[in-house]
């Protein structure tokens, strides 16, 4: 027998396991969303027309202090001690995981374009934030998550309501 091999079953919990991820990983890639989400947002500034250069701007000050709570988050004690702790990973984590790489934007062709992706990135971060703050213990991280939720949130409702302005003077 080669003890070099280990054959794993479906019966060894392997599904199971593949459904969980680490509290490190679920922040390096929550950092990474909220890092791309900044560069977008900056990027856009100049792209965009004057109606939403002042939203853009606001949005990519959030999330630079997003990417930034979490490079804080990740010095903390308690958070060191979870590191290595495994969560269920959320329905959500395909879709949040497309948006962690900022598009080109030469794909956006006018504003309204620029707003249904800034939307859908939005939602993403939302879904994603509010499954793992259910799946995380209370403390700091779960603490983080409601946060960020709540924040995107409030991100996809100004974006949605300017999108709405928008559409009203087409």
């Amino acid at each position: 027998m080669d003890t070099d091999k280990i054959m794993i079953q479906e019966g060894d919990g392997y599904q199971e396991l593949k459904a969980k991820t680490s509290i490190g990983e679920i922040l390096t890639t929550a950092s990474s969303f909220e890092y791309n989400a900044f560069i977008f947002y900056t990027s856009l500034q100049e792209k965009v027309g004057e109606q939403l250069r002042s939203l853009v701007t606001e949005l990519a000050k959030e999330e630079q202090a997003h990417y930034e709570l979490f490079q804080g988050l990740s010095k903390h004690p308690y958070v060191q001690e979870q590191i290595a702790k495994l969560v269920p990973m959320p329905p959500s984590t395909d879709r949040f995981s497309y948006y962690t790489q900022a598009p080109a934007l030469n794909e956006f062709i006018d504003d309204q374009a620029i707003l249904q992706y800034a939307m859908g990135r939005e939602q993403a971060a939302m879904d994603q934030y509010s499954s793992l703050a259910k799946e995380v213990l209370p403390g700091p991280i779960q603490d983080l998550f409601y946060y960020l939720a709540h924040e995107e949130q409030q991100h996809k409702i100004e974006l949605e309501k300017r999108y709405a302005e928008l559409l009203k003077k087409k």
